[in-house]
């Protein structure tokens, strides 16, 4: 997104039936209270808050599914706000909530733009199903849900799906063996924690939006708090150590405003209850004003 009037849609997905720690439902209560919608009108940006999504407090639970219909349910009404929302000509911000929030916003994406590049920062690799899956939280599916390879019960209202050879994964260092063969078998570029240290960050991001970029109409960036490292981001259910540094995170954002092939965006997994004076939280409110072209000079 660069040198576009487009108004900024918040959307908010209060979203914790994918993991299994409460308190990231109030994650979107969090980064606007770092005062999001302000900092956005004085980087002269026209915004709508299009308020909170909430789940349904109850309804029909698998031991590899856990909380599958409350989330299919909320998911729905995602999808057709995040489709809404690009229909009026507007960029969706989607404000999560776990990951599985990425199951309704990344399809109604798809739909509209048709052949659609992701790239999805997280220290995991989201990309079980109900087989691969260890523990049945459905925050660790909606990447392999989105790029169609299951589990199809997670989104049922999907017309399109990512093509996998247009997905990247940006800072991977905690991934699952059966999720690695996975990833490997649906052909998803990884670029993990070892990559960045070697290659460098703006080298990996450059790649990646390559990538993601080549042969499709946009590019959603999915991004899970718990990529930086915890020291920088303690607000989060599932830490892991030795994750991004602040100014890597930062510099992601910030080529992938310059690169203009941006169209969405989620930001997801502020846990307030886990976090230290919202402390994340005001860090994923200055990561999405990144991406949408604020500087320091």
């Amino acid at each position: 997104m660069t040198g576009t009037q487009k108004t900024i849609d918040i959307i908010g997905i209060q979203m914790d039936f994918g993991s299994s720690k409460r308190g990231v439902s109030m994650g979107p209560l969090a980064i606007r209270y770092a005062d999001l919608s302000g900092k956005l009108s004085r980087m002269g940006l026209s915004w709508c808050d299009k308020g909170d999504i909430i789940p349904v407090s109850g309804g029909i639970s698998k031991q590899q599914l856990k909380n599958i219909e409350q989330i299919v349910e909320a998911n729905g009404r995602l999808y057709s706000q995040v489709e809404e929302s690009l229909k009026n000509g507007a960029f969706p911000i989607v404000l999560g909530g776990d990951h599985s929030v990425a199951a309704g916003s990344i399809p109604a994406v798809a739909n509209y733009y048709g052949e659609t590049g992701l790239i999805w920062i997280d220290a995991h690799g989201d990309f079980n199903d109900d087989k691969s899956t260890e523990s049945g939280d459905m925050h660790g599916m909606p990447f392999s849900a989105v790029c169609g390879c299951g589990p199809d019960e997670m989104i049922p209202y999907a017309r399109h799906f990512i093509n996998p050879k247009h997905a990247v994964q940006v800072g991977a260092r905690d991934i699952d063996t059966m999720e690695s063969l996975r990833l490997k078998e649906a052909g998803v570029t990884v670029f993990t924690i070892h990559d960045i240290d070697r290659m460098g960050m703006p080298e990996v991001i450059n790649n990646a939006i390559e990538i993601a970029g080549r042969d499709t109409k946009g590019i959603h960036v999915s991004f899970d708090m718990d990529a930086v490292t915890p020291e920088a981001a303690p607000g989060v259910g599932t830490p892991v150590h030795s994750g991004l540094t602040v100014r890597e995170a930062f510099l992601a954002m910030e080529i992938f405003y310059q690169c203009g092939k941006v169209v969405a965006a989620d930001m997801t997994e502020v846990n307030p209850i886990l976090d230290e004076r919202n402390k994340t939280g005001i860090l994923a409110c200055e990561l999405i004003l990144s991406l949408l072209g604020k500087s320091v000079y």
